[in-house]
C-alpha cells in the first residue's frame, strides 16, 4: 500500500503492500532530469543517509522504523544461512519468474507513474503475484534476488527517498520468509504432491502464508503511520480501504495461481503478465472513478458520488416502503474561522468535522459535502424520532470538537467551541424525492440559523408551516 497524497508527499515506504507519510522538506535539487526526475547528483544527495528524511520524523516513527529493519536484517540472515541449496530447477523457475515480472512492470510502467502521481490514498502494487509464489517455491536467496530485481525496476520508475525504499523492501523480504516458513511447515512437499493430496489442506496452507506475508506488511507500514507518520490518520489511510484490501487479496491469489502454474503448466505463465496488465488497468480505472466521487479535502463523497449513492439507497427505501432520513448541517460563521486563523485552519475544521462524521454514522449511511461548510448525510431505515436524535448527536459532536491547526503566522492553536445549524427531513413525510428532502433539509438548516443557530430544526411536511 502507498498512501500518497497528490502534490504534497511521496511515499514514505511504497511498494507491494506499503503506506506513505506527508514528507516534512521537499529536496529541491538543481540536477532535475527527464521530466522532473531528479538527476544523478540530486539521487547522490539523496543517498547520503546524513540528508534522509527519516531523520525529521517523530522519535517514535525513527525507532520503529530502525527496530523493524534490525529484525528484519536479523531474520533474513538466519534464513539465509538455514535456508535449502539451490537447485537446477529453482534456477528455471526463478527465470521464468523473472522474466514474467519484468515484462509486467515494463508493460505498466505508465500506468504506475499515473496512479501514484494521482494518488490521494492508499496504493497497491501487484508485483506481489511474482513475489509470493517465489517466497512459496524457491530458496529464500532466489526468492530475495527476484525482489531485488523487481525493487530496482520500480526505484528506477520512481525514484522514491532511499529510507523509505528500504524500509519498504526489508518490510516485503521479511514478509516472504515468513510465508515462506510457515507454507513449508504446513505443507513440506511444497505442492508437488498436490494431486494426491487432500486439496482443501494444500489450499488452507497457501492462504494461511498469504495472510502471513499481506499482514506482516500491512502490521508494519500500519505502525509507521499509527505512530505519527501521517496526518488526519484514520483507519482508511493506515490499513486501507475496502477495495483496497479486496485488491490486496487479489493480488496473493493471483500469486497461489502463480505458483500451481509455475509448477505445473510454465507456459501459462505468459497468461498471467496480461492478467497482471489487466489488473493494473481495473486499480486505474478505480482509481479514477473514486477521485471523481470524493471530495479532496475531507475524504467525503463531493455531490457527484453522494448523489448517486443516495439515489440507490432511496430507490430502495422506496420500494420497500421504509423510511429514509435527511441530515444537513452548515457550521456556524465559518468565515470566522478563516478570517481569524486563515483558510488552512478552516480547511482542518472541515476535515475533522467530516473526519467526526464517519465516526458518528452506520456503514450504510451515506456521507457527504455539499458545499463550502455544509455537510449532508443520507440515513436509511431511520424515521423522524430517530432522524432527530441523530441530528442532534451530531450537533453536540461539533460543538465538542477541539481541532489542532495552526494560525496565520504559524503558531500552533486550536479550534473549539464551534457550533452548526442541522436540518432534518424524512421521506415520506418530507417528500416523496430525494430532491424533495434536500430542498425541505435545506430550508429548515435556514430556519436554524433565523433562530438562532445551534440548534436541529425538523422540516415542513408538503404544504404545512415549519413546526414552532
Amino acid at each position: 500500500m502507498t498512501f500518497t497524497p497528490p502534490n504534497k508527499a511521496e511515499s514514505v515506504v511504497d511498494g507491494d503492500n506499503s503506506s506513505t507519510m506527508l514528507p516534512s522538506e521537499v529536496e529541491k535539487s538543481p540536477s532535475v532530469t527527464n521530466g522532473g526526475r531528479p538527476g544523478l547528483r540530486a539521487l547522490a544527495r539523496r543517498a547520503d543517509p546524513r540528508r534522509w528524511e527519516l531523520w525529521t520524523r517523530p522519535p517514535r516513527v525513527i525507532a520503529f522504523q530502525l527496530t523493524c529493519e534490525l529484525v528484519a536484517a536479523v531474520c533474513l540472515g538466519f534464513g539465509i544461512v538455514t535456508s535449502r541449496d539451490i537447485s537446477d530447477m529453482d534456477w528455471l523457475r526463478f527465470i521464468a519468474l523473472a522474466g514474467c515480472a519484468t515484462a509486467h512492470i515494463q508493460l505498466t510502467r505508465q500506468q504506475e507513474a499515473r496512479r501514484r502521481s494521482r494518488l490521494a490514498a492508499v496504493h497497491i502494487d501487484l508485483t506481489g503475484m511474482w513475489i509470493f509464489p517465489a517466497a512459496l517455491l524457491l530458496p529464500i536467496e532466489l526468492a530475495l534476488l527476484l525482489l531485488a530485481l523487481v525493487r530496482g525496476q520500480r526505484w528506477i520508475n520512481s525514484r522514491r527517498p532511499p529510507h523509505r525504499f528500504l524500509f519498504t523492501t526489508m518490510t516485503l523480504a521479511t514478509s516472504a520468509l515468513l510465508a515462506q516458513r510457515l507454507f513449508s511447515l504446513l505443507d513440506p512437499d511444497r505442492l508437488t504432491t498436490i494431486a494426491t493430496r487432500d486439496p482443501v489442506a494444500s489450499f488452507g496452507a497457501l492462504a494461511a502464508a498469504g495472510l502471513v506475508y499481506a499482514g506482516l506488511q500491512a502490521a508494519a507500514i500500519g505502525g509507521v503511520l499509527a505512530l505519527g507518520g501521517i496526518e488526519h490518520r484514520t483507519l482508511k489511510n493506515v490499513l486501507g480501504s475496502k477495495t483496497d484490501n479486496l485488491l490486496e487479496a487479489a493480488t496473493v491469489g493471483m500469486g497461489i495461481v502463480t505458483a500451481v502454474l509455475l509448477l505445473y503448466i510454465p507456459p501459462a505463465l505468459s497468461i498471467l503478465v496480461l492478467v497482471g496488465v489487466l489488473g493494473n488497468r481495473l486499480a486505474e480505472i478505480s482509481q479514477l472513478q473514486e477521485e471523481a466521487d470524493t471530495d479532496p479535502k475531507t475524504g467525503v463523497l463531493n455531490m457527484r458520488g453522494w448523489t448517486e449513492s443516495a439515489e440507490r439507497a432511496f430507490q430502495r427505501a422506496s420500494r420497500s416502503a421504509q423510511h429514509i432520513a435527511l441530515i444537513m448541517l452548515d457550521l456556524d460563521y465559518f468565515k470566522w474561522i478563516n478570517d481569524t486563523y486563515g483558510h488552512p485552519a478552516g480547511d482542518d475544521m472541515l476535515r475533522a468535522v467530516a473526519h467526526m462524521l464517519r465516526k458518528a454514522t452506520r456503514p450504510t449511511d451515506v456521507v457527504g459535502r455539499f458545499g463550502g461548510e455544509e455537510f449532508i448525510l443520507l440515513l436509511p431505515d431511520t424515521d423522524v424520532v430517530a432522524a432527530e436524535h441523530a441530528a442532534d448527536r451530531i450537533r453536540t459532536a461539533v460543538a465538542g470538537l477541539h481541532t489542532d491547526t495552526t494560525g496565520k503566522h504559524g503558531a500552533p492553536t486550536t479550534i473549539s467551541d464551534r457550533t452548526t445549524s442541522v436540518g432534518v427531513a424524512v421521506y415520506p413525510t418530507h417528500g416523496d424525492t430525494l430532491d424533495d428532502l434536500l430542498h425541505a433539509a435545506d430550508a429548515a438548516v435556514y430556519e436554524a440559523k433565523e433562530r438562532g443557530r445551534n440548534q436541529v430544526r425538523l422540516a415542513a411536511g408538503p404544504g404545512k408551516p415549519s413546526p414552532a
